[in-house]
């Protein structure tokens, strides 16, 4: 009789402790990530299915705590411009896309979603960054191309 309630107690005790974590695990809010694809599935295929093995790889899972929207914009800054006004209307977390067109869209379309770009040619020239040191505003990534870095760029050629 001891035993049983002994057990009995060591089950409420660890139901007690594992409910709360339970609780919270079902909570687990869910976010949206709106991949804003400069060209085609066929092109950006690989660029979405890096991003979306790396994030699994960090602990985000789609179905789980994420949801990709992803939308291609076909090679059309127009459409680029009509998939980010959808992406800041429905409020996603984040807008990934790898390009200067797609990431001027998006920057265009929102000043309170985080923007990252993977690829642009000149984020300050273009207006998507204020400096590559601080970019300031809601857009961050990377850059293919520096204008400050060119004289550095012929120094190393002519070596």
């Amino acid at each position: 009789m001891q035993f049983d309630q002994l057990r009995r107690r060591e089950f409420i005790t660890l139901l007690a402790a594992a409910w709360p974590l339970a609780a919270q695990a079902q909570q687990e809010r869910v976010r949206r990530l709106g991949f804003l694809g400069a060209a085609t599935a066929t092109v950006g295929g690989p660029w979405l299915s890096a991003l979306v093995q790396r994030l699994g790889e960090l602990g985000w899972t789609e179905g789980r705590n994420l949801q990709i929207d992803a939308r291609w914009a076909e090679g059309r800054n127009d459409r680029a411009a009509e998939i980010a006004a959808e992406f800041a209307r429905t409020n996603v977390d984040l807008i990934v896309t790898w390009a200067t067109g797609p990431a001027l869209a998006a920057k265009q379309a929102t000043a309170t979603i985080p923007i990252v770009f993977a690829l642009a040619t000149d984020p300050v020239g273009s207006g998507l960054a204020a400096s590559l040191a601080r970019p300031a505003g809601n857009a961050t990534g990377l850059s293919a191309f520096n204008l400050d870095l060119v004289g550095k760029r012929v120094e190393l050629l002519r070596e």
